[in-house]
């Protein structure tokens, strides 16, 4: 990466989620070091601190607390936009996962009159639900499908017009946690899915190459999201949706260590540390590597 600018934003926000406790995710992945990580990488860091959600406010049964979340999402597009505007990276720090609606929003209407943004999605989950499939209402299962276009709106239209990210430069690696109608929906919408079974028998390194060709073939770079849920919870127990049988630290790393080789890295969201489920802040010193990774760092 040539850009060495990056600016932080935490969200503190565990409202799109079941379990509390993953909005004091930015501390602990502060704590963990990142800004110090940065600056021995020589990165011109500014942590622009955290989006603190609305204290009350408007839920349906179908997305439970939805004027927090999206006004959250609304505040973060726009600092992520402020970001980019200034020639700076952004890292957003989770937080659940909802607001990956606004960072991705972001950085695919700033690149809008340059070309097309690509998605790299690692996590357990597909989040590709929308509120008429969502079996939990959890919010936090809902933004990839908003980003790409396919709902709920709400989560990305702040007034701005959306420039939602084509399905085709999209990709989802390591899922295992897919509900039926969220699969279905997936499937047939054009996204790109490697499960979890596909890193099993082709390997963490031929899965993500040909993740890096469907997200920067034809784009102007790629955002990484990534939920550390993703992992498996031997390696990363400080998350609120653990599911068994992930990948491991290793493979993590190695993902991380491909997108920063690549050269193509636009933006980063790191989401779902949970402190409170965590044992010593290990998740949290994972995320922060993991970042790390992504920008560079090396062991030799």
């Amino acid at each position: 990466m040539t850009n060495k600018k990056i600016d932080i934003v935490g969200v503190q926000i565990d409202l799109g989620a079941s379990q509390k406790g993953v909005a004091m995710g930015p501390a602990a992945i502060r704590y963990a070091g990142l800004k110090d990580g940065f600056n021995g990488m020589d990165y011109d860091v500014n942590d622009k601190g955290d989006i603190i959600p609305l204290r009350d406010g408007e839920s349906k049964p179908d997305m439970l607390h939805c004027e927090q979340v999206i006004d959250a999402n609304k505040r973060l597009y726009h600092e992520v936009y402020d970001s980019l505007e200034n020639g700076r990276v952004p890292v957003v720090l989770g937080g659940d996962h909802s607001i990956a609606a606004g960072s991705i929003s972001a950085v695919s209407k700033f690149y809008e009159d340059k070309g097309p943004i690509g998605v790299i999605w690692i996590d357990a989950h597909g989040d590709w639900n929308d509120n008429h499939t969502s079996e939990t209402g959890n919010m936090h299962g809902m933004p990839y499908s908003a980003a790409c276009g396919f709902g709920p709106d709400e989560m990305v239209d702040y007034g701005q017009k959306p420039c939602y990210v084509s399905t085709k430069h999209c990709v989802q690696v390591a899922g295992r946690d897919f509900d039926k109608l969220e699969a279905e929906r997936m499937r047939n919408s054009g996204m790109n899915i490697f499960p979890i079974y596909d890193v099993d028998r082709r390997g963490m390194y031929e899965v993500m190459k040909e993740a890096i060709r469907i997200a920067s073939e034809g784009t102007v770079g790629i955002h990484l999201s990534f939920d550390v849920d993703a992992v498996d919870p031997a390696y990363a127990p400080g998350t609120g949706t653990p599911v068994l049988d992930g990948i491991t630290a290793r493979e993590a790393f190695l993902a991380a260590e491909m997108v920063a080789e690549s050269g193509k890295l636009l933006s980063i969201d790191m989401v779902e540390v949970n402190p409170i489920l965590d044992e010593g802040n290990k998740t949290g010193r994972l995320a922060c590597e993991l970042i790390l990774s992504s920008f560079g760092k090396s062991v030799f």
